[in-house]
Order: C-alpha cells, then sequence, then structure tokens
C-alpha cells in the first residue's frame, strides 16, 4: 500500500501511526511524505516518479489536505495508466484524456477542511510554466472510502481553517448558483462530464452545507478547540464536495487558478513561508462577492436564498444583488480574508492576465448561471481589488 502525505502533516505523526495500524494486520506500506502544498506539475511527476519506482501496490492512501489528497489521484492514475500527467489535464491545458484501466482503491483522511477532495472527482495542479492552475477531472478519481474524523483538524493554523472554509463556502454557493442541469443540451453518455449543472441531488448537499457553515464557520476559525464547531466544518466540506462534484463550480473557481498561478510575494500566516502563495480557498474567495453580483441576474431566488441560509437574520430589505456579496464580505472580514485582490499584490495591470487565465478554464463557465465575456470577467475581477 502506499500512503501519501506532505511534510506538515507527517510531523504531526498521523500518517505514520496510520502506517503502523496498517503494517500490524500485515500489510506493507510504503510512505511518500512529499506532497507539495498547494501541488504543481512538477510535484505531481515527482509523486508520480516516486510511485512508479516504489510500486506496485494494491491500494493508495492519502493522509492530509487537499492537496496530499490531490497528489494522492494523480499518483494513483499515473501508476495504473499509460501516459504522462498532462495527457489527462483538462482542455485546454492539457490533452483531457480519459483513463483506459481501472484505479487502485483510494482512500482519503482529510486533516484540513476545506477542499472536499475526499469526496470528488477533482484533482487540482498548478502548471508552473503557463502560470495557470487547471486540474484532471474524471469519475474514476473519487475515492473509494473517505475517514473524515474532526480532531485531525484541531492543529489547522486559524489562517488555514479561514481559507480552506471559504473552499467550502464557494463549493455550496457556485454549485447552488450552477445553471440548471436541464437547460444544457443533452448530451450522450460518452460526452457527458462530473459538473451537469445544479440538480435536486446536489442542492440537498450544498444547501446542508451552507447551514452548518452559517452556525460553525466563524466559531472554528476564533476557536480552534470548538469541537462541535470542528465537527460541523467537517461535515460541511465534505457535503459541499459531494454537492459541487455533481453540480459543478463557475466564476470564482475559473478566477482561482490565475490568481493563485500568477502570484508573486504573497505568504499567508499559517502557510509554508519558503515561496509565495495564494491558497486555493483563498483565491477562489477573493472574487466571488463581485462574481454573485455579477450573477445574480442569473436566478436572483437562489442567491437570496443562500444569502439567508448563511445569515439567518438577514433584513428582509436586503433582496437585491448586494445581499449575497454583503454576506460574503462580512464572513470574509470577520475570519481575516484579505480584502481583496490589492492585499495580495495584484493591481489594474493584472486585470488582462487574470481574465486571459480565467477564460481558458471554459468547463467550468460554462456551468454559471448567465453567459460570461472577457468583458464580464474584467469587471468581476477589477470590482475585486478592495472589498469592504
Amino acid at each position: 500500500m502506499l500512503l501519501v502525505t506532505d511534510p506538515g502533516v507527517a510531523a504531526t505523526g498521523h500518517p505514520e501511526r496510520i502506517a503502523e495500524s496498517v503494517r500490524a494486520t500485515g500489510i506493507e506500506v510504503v510512505v511518500f511524505d512529499q506532497a507539495h502544498v498547494e501541488p504543481t506539475d512538477v510535484s505531481l511527476r515527482e509523486a508520480v516518479e516516486f510511485g512508479r519506482d516504489a510500486g506496485p501496490f494494491d491500494a493508495v492512501v492519502a493522509v492530509g489536505g487537499g492537496s496530499a489528497i490531490d497528489t494522492a489521484k494523480a499518483v494513483n492514475l499515473l501508476t495504473t495508466n499509460p501516459g504522462e500527467l498532462m495527457d489527462y489535464v483538462n482542455a485546454p491545458v492539457g490533452k483531457a484524456l480519459a483513463p483506459v484501466n481501472p484505479l487502485l482503491p483510494l482512500v482519503a483522511v482529510p486533516t484540513t477542511t476545506g477542499t472536499g477532495s475526499e469526496s470528488t472527482t477533482i484533482c487540482v495542479l498548478d502548471v508552473l510554466s503557463l502560470h495557470v492552475k487547471t486540474g484532471i477531472s474524471h469519475v474514476a478519481l473519487r475515492p473509494r472510502l473517505a475517514v473524515v474524523d474532526p480532531s485531525l483538524t484541531a492543529t489547522q493554523p486559524a489562517m488555514v481553517t479561514a481559507a480552506s472554509g471559504m473552499d467550502i463556502l464557494c463549493h455550496a454557493l457556485e454549485s447552488w448558483t450552477a445553471r440548471w442541469y436541464a437547460d444544457f443540451d443533452a448530451k450522450t453518455p460518452e460526452q457527458r462530464v462530473p459538473y451537469c449543472g445544479a440538480n435536486p441531488v446536489a442542492d440537498m448537499w450544498s444547501e446542508k452545507a451552507m447551514s452548518l457553515l452559517a452556525t460553525a464557520f466563524r466559531r472554528a476559525v476564533r476557536d480552534p478547540e470548538d469541537a462541535v464547531a470542528r465537527e460541523q466544518m467537517a461535515m460541511a466540506a465534505t457535503f459541499a464536495g459531494l454537492g459541487f462534484g455533481n453540480a459543478g463550480v463557475h466564476i470564482p473557481h475559473a478566477n482561482a487558478y490565475p490568481i493563485a498561478g500568477r502570484v508573486r510575494d504573497y505568504r499567508p500566516a499559517g502557510y509554508p513561508q519558503d515561496e509565495a502563495m495564494v491558497p486555493h480557498g483563498m483565491a477562489v474567495s477573493l472574487t466571488a462577492p463581485a462574481a454573485f453580483r455579477f450573477t445574480f441576474d442569473g436566478d436572483p431566488e437562489r442567491h437570496l436564498r443562500a444569502a439567508r441560509l448563511l445569515e439567518p437574520d438577514l433584513s428582509a430589505d436586503e433582496r437585491g444583488p448586494d445581499a449575497l456579496p454583503g454576506v460574503l464580505t462580512r464572513i470574509m472580514r470577520d475570519i481575516g480574508i484579505p480584502n481583496g485582490l490589492a492585499e495580495i499584490g495584484y493591481g489594474a495591470a493584472d486585470v488582462d492576465g487574470i481574465v486571459e487565465g480565467a477564460l481558458q478554464q471554459q468547463r467550468l463557465l460554462a456551468t454559471a448561471p448567465r453567459p460570461v465575456s472577457g468583458d464580464d470577467l474584467a469587471g468581476v475581477v477589477g470590482d475585486s481589488m478592495e472589498l469592504w
């Protein structure tokens, strides 16, 4: 069995305890503890090379945040199937090939509450040479089993909880507000993709995730020892993963990829300080208020319902396009998320580059509840330089 984790999580001792428990049953365990926080094409290739050299294996276990789980997904894919990483990366960045061989059973043990990677079909990565974030998407990547233990998240720094939690929130909001599944042209089975638009099944997961976040999010950031809040955040992450892994995400996630991929010198508290980075959940959140202001006309009632789920005492007078953005900015301010793109080092001169990168994410933009042009994205990005 291959166990995949990252250096920070390895230092907690959790992965080794899991490995020893498995070894006690007579199963050999090989540990790869160099998963990269915010995986890149380079780090994934290194992990795949390790897996190919150390294998073959009968199963893969991922212990860590979304980065470790996504790394395990890539290793699982490329140690069981022919070709190289870019063969499977989503078009137009990669070739978007589908696996031809079955993957090994993958068990995901999340130690952060955010990505929902334990319940999704997605592996996210930065392609360093292109300064863009993209992914691999196929149903075969979904873990066979998820072991969600909220106590494993108790040592998360506050900013990790905040950024990861914003990823949960945007997963739920984007899948909830996505284009309705029946409004897409009918597809043949081989044309169908994991993201099918908002639908009754995804709605159930997304709505419950938002309800949990309404009571738990701020508490989990402020008090890491609040066991109830931690449990609710863990459930919200998995539920939102089930929701967006079915319905899809749209504008905030499309923008997040170039925002993270083009970072220059931002180093968030609570994360490794040896290199610049914008955590995925933070990158997603920074254009979310403006994005949901733009998508409001696509389905006003859904946007207002989301605002009321997140802030039950929302004034009855707040029924316009600013209602949901207002709720989001209040949450972000309370949990310490940066006040817009300018605070992480971007300015007006960066708008065109971010838009160019976002436009490459057509798989995501197609799920938005209204058509999105480059000019529309430029307006969203420009309005996100300062949020409050």
